[in-house]
């Protein structure tokens, strides 16, 4: 997964486009920005005979915490080990706010978040954050491991590798599910509209942070997918439409689904593209209710009609972006309600490696909305066809006649909208389903057995992938949106 965060910058005048440069905690992922501060150390002093405290007599409030800090080193039935002590009050301290988006991180955790925003990283690629005790799938990465294993945005991450993770941290969370690439890991994950738990087994690799993706279409439309804002994003965007434009591009589809966010600074910058020059990005809002605007410093005007596409795993900067074109440059947003992240972090490192970060800002639209926990509705809704939605399939699990099962009925939904007769679609692997599946199997070159295993799954799960590319029906009302326009 994308298991992830930071910021960096860097500003060009690239002439007609805006350039720049820095997120993602994939598996784990948070609109960061990252503050190199250095945090003050107190230094623990003891005497032989008795441990001093030295809670500060303007800090009232925390003698239980001194108190109790005294009491286990001097009354614990075992040595304790001061680090792992002082580690865990500020990780309690963290976890008192409640909040998803704040948490400790120790060397360990912190060295793999700094790792996962380098050029690449080895892990499944997903975001995630945790909820409420639970960590749950924010979106998975465009062609990683995790999506092409059938991951979803929303998924709740109950085990890794049969052991559960519920209550940790989204960063301790991203420890269990990292791993060398070609290493297998399993998650069994609850899924809203699934009556039992679905185990997914994905093989590791390299997750490159490689964040934008172009392609042209027919008529002069280009599309660009924007998978996450890191500290290239915008860099790599504007190359994108250089190339779009030397292709003769006369309307651009901005694709942000899936977008877990990422940097602050890399939104603003992108939104700045479409946005006009002095017109508002966002809004940052403190506690205090204190506002700091952020306007568009574009040099240029994006002259050729547009249209952005959201969904529900497009999070965070993705959602700054969609708000800030929607309501300052009146671009249609086509698609699906996003996922409703409308709070900004910072972090902060302490001396040695580790490091917090905590949620420091709300940030709103132009017009002021707050969308956190709201998300943002398109302002065309258009889903994709209920076949986008079945369910992962096992490929270690092996389905043949007689069995019944949730899986049995997902594999005839497959079939039957690849063409194949399943017969009734139902939880029975019968006959006519063992004759379905034997028909695929011929027609793809595979080991004729009537078993759905294997390869046999892979291939059927990614015939259905390709089927539902091949068919996105927000890419094709995107189309036809931008159609009006050009002329």
């Amino acid at each position: 997964m994308q298991e992830e965060n930071k910021e960096h910058r860097e500003e060009k005048d690239s002439g007609r486009y805006f350039k720049i440069k820095k997120f993602p905690l994939i598996m784990g992922g948070f609109l960061l920005i990252f503050l190199t501060a250095g945090i003050t150390t107190v230094a623990l002093t003891f005497g032989d005979k008795k441990v001093q405290s030295i809670a500060p007599s303007q800090y009232p409030q925390f003698e239980k915490l001194y108190s109790t800090y005294d009491t286990i080193k001097k009354e614990y039935y075992q040595e304790v080990d001061d680090e792992k002590l002082v580690n865990g009050a500020i990780a309690g301290m963290l976890e008192g706010l409640e909040d998803p988006y704040s948490t400790y991180m120790d060397q360990e955790e912190a060295k793999s978040f700094n790792e996962s925003i380098s050029s690449s990283f080895e892990g499944i690629g997903a975001e995630i954050q945790e909820q409420d005790g639970k960590i749950m799938v924010v979106s998975p990465i465009k062609g990683s491991p995790a999506e092409k294993a059938g991951v979803k945005p929303n998924d709740i991450i109950m085990s890794v590798d049969g052991k559960s993770i519920e209550g940790l941290s989204s960063t301790e969370a991203v420890l269990k599910i990292r791993g060398e690439k070609g290493t297998k890991v399993e998650l069994t994950i609850s899924r809203e509209g699934e009556a039992k738990p679905v185990s997914i087994t994905i093989v590791r690799d390299t997750i490159p942070v490689e964040t934008v993706y172009s392609e042209m279409l027919d008529d002069g439309i280009a599309k660009i997918a924007v998978t996450s804002f890191s500290e290239h994003t915008v860099d790599e965007l504007n190359t994108a439409l250089d190339e779009m434009s030397k292709k003769d591009m006369k309307g651009l589809i901005l694709d942000l689904r899936g977008n877990p966010g990422g940097l602050l600074p890399e939104a603003i910058k992108m939104a700045s593209i479409f946005v006009p020059k002095g017109e508002i990005v966002l809004q940052i809002e403190d506690r205090n209710g204190n506002k700091e605007i952020h306007k568009s410093e574009n040099d240029g005007e994006f002259t050729l009609p547009v249209v952005v596409l959201i969904d529900d795993g497009s999070a965070s900067a993705s959602e700054i972006v969609a708000a800030a074109v929607s309501e300052s440059a009146n671009i249609p947003l086509i698609g699906v309600k996003s996922f409703g992240k409308g709070t900004v972090q910072n972090a902060q490192d302490f001396k040695d490696g580790s490091n917090f970060k905590f949620t420091s800002y709300k940030w709103l639209t132009p017009e002021g909305n707050w969308i956190h926990k709201k998300g943002i509705k398109p302002d065309i809704e258009v889903k994709l066809p209920d076949y986008a939605s079945l369910p992962y399939i096992s490929p270690d699990e092996a389905l043949k006649v007689s069995d019944a099962s949730a899986e049995v009925k997902a594999a005839e939904d497959m079939l039957k909208e690849l063409g194949y007769n399943p017969g009734t679609v139902d939880t029975v692997f019968d006959e006519q389903t063992k004759a379905a599946v034997e028909k695929f199997q011929q027609d793809h070159k595979l080991k004729v057995t009537g078993i759905m295993e294997d390869k046999t799954t892979v291939t059927l799960m990614q015939e259905l992938r390709d089927k539902i590319l091949k068919n996105d029906t927000q890419v094709k009302r995107a189309i036809k949106e931008l159609e009006k326009e050009i002329k």
